[in-house]
């Protein structure tokens, strides 16, 4: 819940300083420069949010709010600039067009979630081979590997 709730809160922070930004692009002239500055501004503004302030701290501002961070599998260590591009890009294309897909489908269609090579298989899956965990449970697992004899 923690995940979904951490998603929503980046998205409203994400279209809230958008919103705020909105006067400067209604005075730039012209109803489609204005849409584009927009959607300029709301992709830069979600690309600093997901990438670099993960990069920097674990975690986008939704999930400091709600106290989780991002780690690289299997090692719990710091995703890379690569791989949270990748998650960024998967969760800003891919992720959307989901419902789209399943109504074109059907109601009634049979079969499984598709399994195509690079999608994730279960909903707790990331593509891009990070997770989120609570901030406890990371100090938890912390812990426990400083105290574990090698």
């Amino acid at each position: 819940m923690r995940r979904y709730l951490a998603v929503g809160l980046d998205s409203y922070l994400c279209l809230l300083a958008v919103g705020l930004l909105v006067r400067s692009c209604l005075n730039s002239g012209g109803t489609g420069h204005a849409v584009a500055l927009l959607v300029v501004q709301l992709v830069t503004l979600s690309f600093a949010n997901q990438v670099l302030l993960t990069m920097a701290v674990r975690a986008s501002a939704g999930k400091l709010i709600m106290g989780v961070r991002v780690i690289r599998l299997p090692d719990a260590g710091r995703p890379g600039f690569r791989v949270l591009v990748l998650r960024w890009l998967y969760g800003l294309l891919w992720l959307p067009r989901q419902p789209w897909r399943r109504l074109r489908r059907g109601q009634g269609a049979a079969g499984g979630p598709e399994s195509a090579p690079g999608r994730p298989s279960a909903p707790h899956e990331d593509l891009a081979g990070v997770r989120q965990v609570r901030c406890s449970d990371l100090r938890s697992y912390r812990a426990a590997m400083a105290g574990r004899p090698d």
